[in-house]
């Protein structure tokens, strides 16, 4: 059968009953559709939080205390409650070779009020002025936290730039007070935008000096984390032996088994986007099975038209028609329907993913991967549920098939 022949078969038989047609297609556009924005929410999250860790630098170690044991995780409490890093373990690890600058910090969540009544409950942290060298932290507007405010134990503030926006509006924070836990702190600063890092979003966070953090704040003489900012990626991991052996030596426990960790950006990232991944395969996984409810819809309504083309497929039998051409004729319009199917859900998926990003404010990327990948599902769906319902056709007697009323 020549293909301009077979082409005009296909297209009579797809139109003859348009309403039958384009339900079959509707549900293989569902399930593209979905396919497609699922992979692109989840490759976009991936990119943006990437993007948003690797601007804190490639280079950054970070102590948190507690100790790790296998398939759970950090145990001996969660971060910012455990007391095994003091401020003397920051004076060690900077006598440690690689060490480029250290940022000791604590933090805690308090309600915050401005004047004007305000309120938000938001992460204070209080830093050192190494806290902007070692986490790529930009001032938009003011001055950061300088070391003499720290040993003065001065009642200053730095605002993330959402932070300034909860509490001030459209007004210029800078000069103006701030009530953290009922106490009085002048703002001196608002850092530039930043976006989240991970868990954390960072325009979110207002800045205090360290030890006015710990003796007036919060009570403490413990650190939350100690952040360190090597000299040359290529020296993380002797960096961090070295770190683990000193304060073990120092907190007088067992290297192989600390009462801390240290964990690189990169070990966060390899974690978040596992997590990501798993959840986008999964999510993915659940819009898929609309695709297989499409593929029964597929292989329903060619079985369908086996049975209402039955002297047809008799007739053209009786005229020298072989096997191979009627399965061919079938299946082909089956893999028709999944690839008009297929590409309008890869247009259909791609709009939702732009609106998603647009409205919701959540990163898409619509790959190129997933483009061919749905199509090479809509292919293999309309091959998959197609064959059954060509070779039944294709197997039919023609001297019965031609008697069929």
């Amino acid at each position: 059968m020549k293909i301009r022949d077979l082409a005009s078969e296909i297209f009579i038989s797809l139109t003859a009953n348009k309403v039958r047609s384009g339900l079959t297609i509707l549900g293989i556009v569902i399930g593209i559709a979905s396919v497609i924005a699922m992979i692109s929410i989840g490759q976009g999250a991936s990119t943006q939080i990437q993007g948003n860790i690797e601007s804190l630098g490639s280079n950054l170690l970070t102590i948190v205390p507690g100790s790790v044991r296998p398939g759970m995780g950090i145990v001996s409490s969660g971060r910012g409650s455990a007391q095994t890093l003091k401020n003397e373990d920051v004076d060690v690890v900077l006598k440690i070779n690689g060490v480029d600058a250290i940022s000791p910090e604590v933090s805690r969540r308090f309600q915050v009020v401005s004047p004007s009544g305000k309120n938000t409950n938001s992460t204070v942290l209080g830093v050192t002025a190494n806290y902007a060298y070692v986490r790529n932290v930009s001032m938009k507007e003011g001055v950061f936290i300088s070391d003499a405010q720290n040993r003065s134990l001065a009642r200053v503030a730095v605002l993330g730039i959402q932070a300034a926006k909860d509490l001030f509006g459209d007004e210029d924070p800078i000069g103006k007070s701030i009530r953290i836990n009922k106490i009085n702190f002048y703002v001196i600063g608002i850092t530039a935008p930043r976006g989240g890092g991970g868990f954390v979003n960072y325009d979110d966070m207002i800045y205090v000096p360290l030890l006015t953090m710990q003796k007036v704040l919060a009570g403490v003489d413990y650190l939350s984390t100690i952040a360190i900012k090597v000299q040359d990626k290529n020296l993380i991991s002797d960096v961090r032996d070295e770190i683990i052996y000193a304060l073990a030596e120092k907190h007088r426990v067992d290297p192989q088994n600390p009462d801390f960790t240290i964990v690189s950006q990169e070990d966060i990232l390899g974690t978040l986007n596992q997590v990501i991944n798993t959840f986008t395969i999964f999510l993915a996984s659940i819009a898929g099975i609309s695709l297989v409810v499409g593929g029964i819809g597929i292989m329903n309504m060619m079985l369908t038209a086996v049975t209402e083309r039955t002297r047809e497929i008799g007739l053209r039998k009786a005229i020298g028609a072989k096997e191979h051409d009627i399965t061919l004729q079938f299946l082909i319009e089956s893999v028709a329907l999944t690839f008009i199917g297929g590409i309008i859900g890869i247009l259909l998926g791609a709009l939702i993913s732009i609106l998603i990003s647009k409205f919701a404010g959540i990163t898409t990327t619509v790959s190129l991967f997933s483009i061919l990948l749905s199509f090479g599902v809509s292919a293999l769906v309309g091959i998959i549920f197609g064959y059954y319902p060509a070779r039944r056709a294709a197997k039919l007697n023609p001297i019965e098939a031609l008697r069929y009323e």
